[in-house]
């Protein structure tokens, strides 16, 4: 269905998912996640189409949804105070309206809650409901306009039903599984990761390139994205000209050339692979031979700094810092910064010869440690890192405001996706440094640009706790662990010290990575409740469009996902396959649901 018209209101572009109910043929509650007027006026009429009538159950605890312009007086129309209300009491209301004739929409109150959320109403309203012992139908309301791209155009409303749930199924953990499970439909559905990732960035930088700027802290340069991108696009024809080979090695820190080489690989139409330059030479020699590499950018520094590392020939080596000088002598940097400017994304791929299309195409190789010594490549498509960006991105909430710090490796899964691909699609400003063991120097740039989000492990944190001031830390809205449990006793000695809340989140290099992240609770309005974001010793909420499965640990049988079990995932963010492995990812891929190999619950 697209441009929709009931009762006078435009509903343009609007699409519904999975399997509508019967209506008509037995009492049900349909529990949208959330509702607005258009949401409410499109369920009643398939109601009323399917010859059953809406009775509409409101939360009158707090705060009214007044947008919804319901008439209380309605003899269709009853509200109950799910905070004071009995189960009993609920069920006294309901009773009159319980025949088969009818189907039964829960409008909950107005509730405080963060963008980007699965959940906009609490789960005491969600026990009682279920406690009815009625048919629930979990629908799950998805509005591209918080959780898509910001290049995305498109502002579609998606209802996606999910399974209805029946008599020992009306449970809490039951409702969150199925209305994850929908909301993972409706998220990967969204058109925009059908697109290439160069393609995206394109167009992120003819929006934001301009406004945007990578401050790097190695050497003090400031260089606006729209010069990075004329020096990538300059670089990419040396490099398109220079490789065989479908996949081009880099091994460089975060800084202006990292993030340069990165989007030129990207450019040419290859696959860029930044190796672990920390790891040992039998470990990056692997991982080389596994990529089929033809060349590697680097630095000459990089050479000189690491002279274990197993460097192939120079003819198989384009340093950075001798082919950028003649391009910009050429004027070949100067033409695609004025074709930035002038002409659009789709020319601009046509001149370079991107596809507009990514998709399920390998976009990005990254290593992992394997279990038998040797890495694992782990390959990430086009759609995994839009998605993931989006994911991360609706939660976060960024503005052209905020800075990132980045410092963390760009062969690391979080340093490739949050501090290289993230700032160029949504022009974020990215402060960097090549290394994250320099607190006190980090901290210098953080108070000296002004930056708002800080990335790191809890590790790293202990040597902010020793070596800053407070005062240096005073900009940051955001300080996000991960890679490692966060002590609380650490989470606590660092909000005390600095005034700001640690926030963990969880991720895989096979999730691309982020799948969870704890996040600052909102500031509640007037007499509304709210949905938290935030829990000390958890990972955190799920990202938008991520659905979880737990089973048990030896025979994978199904279990309630609030009982500890194996953790499942299934998105848009997931990995495609570890290369060359087709036996390996069999075992952890299963009907698209990946197994983590981590125990957890919800």
């Amino acid at each position: 269905m697209s441009g929709t018209e009931t009762d006078n209101v435009i509903i343009n572009d609007f699409t519904q998912l999975g399997t509508k109910p019967h209506f008509g043929e037995e009492c049900l509650i349909l529990l949208p996640n959330r509702i607005s007027k258009s949401d409410l006026l499109i369920l009643t009429a398939d109601i009323t189409a399917a010859e059953s009538k809406p009775i509409l159950l409101l939360d009158s605890s707090h705060s009214r949804n007044d947008e919804l312009e319901i008439d209380s007086n309605d003899p269709t129309v009853t509200s109950f105070d799910f905070i004071s209300g009995s189960d009993d009491e609920l069920k006294s209301i309901i009773e009159p309206f319980i025949n088969k004739e009818n189907t039964i929409i829960f409008i909950p109150a107005k509730t405080s809650v963060k963008k980007g959320a699965n959940f906009h109403f609490p789960s005491n309203d969600l026990r009682k409901i279920l406690g009815l012992n009625i048919p629930s139908i979990p629908i799950f309301i998805e509005r591209l306009s918080e959780t898509t791209l910001s290049i995305d155009k498109k502002k579609r409303t998606i209802h996606s039903y999910g399974e209805i749930l029946r008599e020992a199924d009306l449970t809490i953990p039951s409702f969150q599984e199925s209305l994850l499970v929908a909301g993972e439909k409706a998220f990967s559905s969204h058109d925009i990761f059908k697109d290439s990732l160069p393609y995206s960035i394109i167009k992120g930088l003819k929006r934001y390139g301009s406004k945007t700027t990578i401050f790097d802290g190695n050497d003090g340069a400031e260089l606006v994205f729209t010069s990075v991108f004329a020096a990538a696009a300059a670089l990419s024809r040396v490099i398109k000209k220079e490789t065989q080979k479908n996949r081009v090695g880099i091994v460089l820190t975060p800084g202006k050339g990292g993030l340069i080489a990165n989007l030129a690989v990207l450019l040419s139409g290859k696959i860029p692979v930044n190796l672990n330059f920390t790891a040992g030479s039998d470990a990056i020699t692997s991982s080389m031979e596994q990529a089929d590499l033809d060349k590697i950018i680097t630095a000459g520094a990089f050479v000189e700094k690491y002279p274990g590392f197993p460097w192939p020939d120079d003819d198989k080596v384009l340093f950075i810092e001798k082919i950028l000088p003649p391009l910009k002598k050429k004027k070949k940097i100067i033409l695609w910064f004025i074709a930035l400017k002038f002409f659009s994304p789709k020319r601009l791929a046509s001149m370079l010869g991107i596809a507009k299309d990514g998709g399920d195409k390998e976009a990005v190789l990254l290593f992992t440690s394997g279990s038998s010594g040797n890495p694992k490549g782990v390959v990430l498509t086009h759609r995994n890192i839009l998605a993931n960006v989006s994911q991360f991105g609706s939660r976060l909430d960024l503005s052209n405001e905020d800075k990132i710090l980045g410092c963390l490796p760009l062969f690391h899964s979080f340093g490739s996706t949050v501090t290289l691909w993230y700032p160029m699609l949504e022009g974020v400003d990215l402060v960097t440094y090549p290394s994250p063991l320099d607190p006190p120097k980090l901290a210098d740039l953080i108070q000296k640009h002004k930056a708002t989000l800080l990335l790191a492990t809890p590790t790293f944190l202990r040597g902010y706790m020793r070596r800053v001031v407070p005062e240096q830390l005073e900009t940051i809205k955001y300080v996000v662990t991960g890679a490692e449990k966060l002590p609380q006793k650490l989470a606590e000695a660092f909000s005390k010290k600095f005034g700001k809340k640690v926030m963990e989140g969880y991720g895989l290099t096979e999730t691309s990575p982020v799948s969870n992240v704890n996040i600052p609770d909102v500031d509640t309005e007037n007499n509304e409740q709210l949905i938290p974001s935030e829990r000390l010793g958890s990972v955190g909420q799920f990202l938008p469009g991520i659905a979880v499965r737990i089973t048990d640990t030896n025979d994978d049988t199904p279990m309630p996902i609030n009982q500890s079990g194996m953790i499942w995932l299934k998105g848009s963010n997931i990995f495609k396959e570890y290369l060359h492995l087709q036996d390996q990812t069999n075992e952890v891929i299963k009907d698209k649901w990946f197994r983590t190999g981590d125990i957890g619950r919800v």
